[in-house]
């Protein structure tokens, strides 16, 4: 059996630290702009858009939190490293979008049965709107980017949130110049797409990040298969398990049938083996255990 080190782990932290404080200070801004030109004008769609941002806000704050205890590189206490402290980050992005969208809901229903304030409104408010969905654009489209190339969850769950919350934005703006034009009753009526966006946006992250928790199969065993089976010397393999983030880091799993019958011989193959799937799905830990060359097996995973 071998057990080859796994190489040096790039540690994208500190650059997600700096985005998510640069994104926190954004956020903050435009859930000042929403609260204030909301409260102002007694616009119930624009104070629920206010909340839907406060989450923004905390979810930076989660983030540099969990962040940082996401160490890639492993530990006496954690061998595998800490990166699923990044994958709990994300699921409390989404507990935070389900807080939002029942907020909302109750809102808007104690409005429809209780009655409402009247929205008054003005160009002012809609000028300060138009702000705030340019500085939700930047943020959405920062994020995504750098969470792309540092293949970061949490910047990437972040910046999905936003880029709903861009929607939510345009769909109350919408609204406001509806009101503004005499249709009062948008206002109301909005705060109930507002809050399916916000459920949508928390079940997207839930759904991306729950696999990585449970482990998951990383890559199809079947193309582990076809990469181990064009290694010279190699006769068959089977068992294969795989999990971890590809791209990240993954852990595989494989027994190997190798043609060599002396140690060192078996060893060299084993060690291109892994050469090979290091190349394809790397960065990665690869186990393997080396089996008699007679033993057979049909099946390739478990």
């Amino acid at each position: 059996m071998t057990d080859r080190p796994s190489p040096p782990i790039l540690d994208p932290r500190r650059a997600v630290q700096r985005v998510l404080l640069i994104t926190l200070a954004l956020n903050l801004t435009v859930v000042g702009l929403k609260a204030t030109v909301g409260w102002l004008t007694g616009s119930l769609s624009l104070l629920a858009d206010a909340l839907h941002s406060v989450t923004d806000s905390a979810n930076n704050v989660l983030g540099l939190a969990t962040n940082r205890l996401a160490d890639p590189h492993p530990d006496r206490d954690h061998p595998y490293g800490h990166q699923k402290f990044e994958a709990i980050g994300a699921l409390g992005i989404a507990a935070f979008l389900g807080i939002a969208c029942f907020e909302i809901l109750k809102t808007a229903v104690e409005r429809i049965v209780g009655g409402g304030n009247s929205v008054t409104l003005g160009a002012t408010a809609l000028w300060i709107m138009l702000v705030v969905l340019g500085i939700n654009v930047f943020v959405a489209f920062y994020e995504r980017r750098v969470g792309l190339a540092l293949n970061s969850k949490i910047l990437v769950a972040d910046a999905r949130h936003t880029m709903g919350d861009i929607w939510t934005t345009i769909v109350v703006l919408a609204g406001l110049i509806g009101v503004w034009q005499g249709l009062t009753w948008l206002d109301v009526a909005l705060a109930f797409p507002v809050a399916l966006l916000v459920f949508k946006s928390g079940w997207t992250v839930l759904r991306e990040n729950l696999p990585w928790l449970v482990d998951e199969m990383a890559i199809a065993p079947e193309a582990i298969h076809a990469q181990v089976m064009q290694v010279p010397g190699v006769v068959n393999c089977h068992n294969i398990a795989s999990r971890g983030l590809l791209g990240r880091q993954v852990f595989i799993d494989m027994h190997l049938v190798v043609k060599p019958t002396d140690i060192q011989a078996a060893h060299a193959i084993t060690e291109a083996v892994e050469e090979r799937l290091e190349e394809a799905y790397g960065p990665a830990r690869i186990t393997i255990h080396v089996e008699p060359r007679e033993y057979t097996e049909e099946e390739i995973t478990y």
